[in-house]
């Protein structure tokens, strides 16, 4: 494993958002959503996330995920993803987002 020093690991910005929305992505290759995330006063972004196993397009409206926002955007399908929505695999296919444990102001950063 590759390590990184806390300067690299500091240009990592991971924030805090809550999805406002999700929507079906069924031009995506693999299975996906289309995310809508509100980062605060970092503003409202999308994006794909291949979590479809894990989690029902109803249930996804108010939880709070955790997402890179400071990668370049990337177009999916003709869909302009604007940061990275991170989760863990628990099983192949299955990502379940990751968290935080208790509610937290919408764009606080992962330290």
């Amino acid at each position: 494993m590759d390590q990184v020093s806390w300067d690299d690991f500091a240009k990592v910005e991971i924030r805090v958002g809550t999805i406002v929305s999700a929507e079906p992505f069924p031009e995506a290759r693999k299975p996906a959503y289309k995310l809508t995330i509100d980062f605060g006063e970092f503003g409202v972004k999308r994006s794909s996330a291949q979590i479809t196993k894990v989690y029902s397009l109803d249930e996804l409206p108010g939880k709070q995920v955790m997402a890179v926002i400071n990668f370049p955007s990337k177009r999916i399908a003709g869909f302009e993803s604007q940061c990275l929505v991170c989760g863990f695999d628990r099983a192949p296919g299955e990502v379940v987002l990751a968290q935080p444990g208790d509610p937290v102001p919408n764009g606080t950063r992962l330290y």
